[in-house]
């Protein structure tokens, strides 16, 4: 009994075990298995960096924040949704932080853009 290669289905030569006939196969087989998984995390990245970018592109001159209107993020794509921290203080403000980029909400329709103090 010989085996078939689980990409292509060309028969196999050598070890019982071998399941693939060569890199290309593995290689391809395992990039379709994770394709749904790696779109997702591709997604989800270019969407904080995109976040991330509009985040420094408000704070100018190496400012360290600023206060701004919502409705500028919100014209320039910025997504809410995506964040890969929040960090609440002692008297409870909640900090959303895009990497090290972020910012606080002081009312509904103004923020502060803030940057992480760098250690």
């Amino acid at each position: 009994m010989s085996n078939t290669c689980v990409n292509c289905g060309e028969v196999l030569n050598g070890r019982a075990d071998k399941k693939f006939c060569d890199n290309y196969c593995r290689n391809q087989f395992n990039n379709k298995k994770n394709s749904d998984v790696n779109n997702l995390m591709r997604n989800v990245n270019n969407t904080l960096r995109k976040n991330r970018r509009i985040l420094i592109s408000l704070l100018e001159n190496g400012e360290e924040m600023k206060k701004i209107p919502k409705d500028i993020l919100l014209k320039k794509g910025f997504d809410f949704k995506y964040l890969t921290e929040i960090y609440t203080t002692q008297k409870g403000k909640s900090y959303h932080y895009v990497y090290d980029m972020g910012y606080l909400n002081l009312s509904d329709d103004w923020l502060l853009i803030v940057q992480k103090i760098k250690d």
